[in-house]
């Protein structure tokens, strides 16, 4: 069955980096596009960034582009997302995602903590 496992995540201070990671397993990964969304207390989930299956093509939110840079390696079928010059508002849990045939398939979320 599809798998999605996120990892990274942590606490860091206002312009500081992290980078996310997704494990994926149970579908041929390659065949599909992968994104990054993010849910803030009390908010609704948002998607953060997106890229097609070869990895040609990507989307971003207008939030975090110039900051944040998704790639993924198909070969070992996981996903990143390098965010820099965190900020407060950066602060969320945020899940890997692949739709495939309708289905929305999530991770159990990786937690992003921006302060000082």
């Amino acid at each position: 069955q599809v798998q999605l496992v996120e990892s990274g995540g942590g606490l860091v201070q206002p312009g500081g980096s992290l980078r996310l990671s997704c494990a994926a397993s149970g579908f041929i990964f390659s065949n599909y596009a992968m994104s990054w969304y993010r849910q803030a207390p009390g908010k609704e989930r948002d998607l953060v960034a997106f890229m097609s299956n070869t990895g040609s093509s990507t989307k971003y939110a207008d939030s975090v582009k110039g900051r944040f840079t998704i790639s993924r390696d198909n070969a070992k079928t996981r996903m990143y997302l390098q965010m820099n010059s965190l900020k407060p508002d950066d602060t969320a849990v945020y899940y890997c995602n692949v739709k495939r045939q309708t289905r929305d398939y999530w991770g159990q979320g990786t937690q992003v903590t921006v302060s000082s």
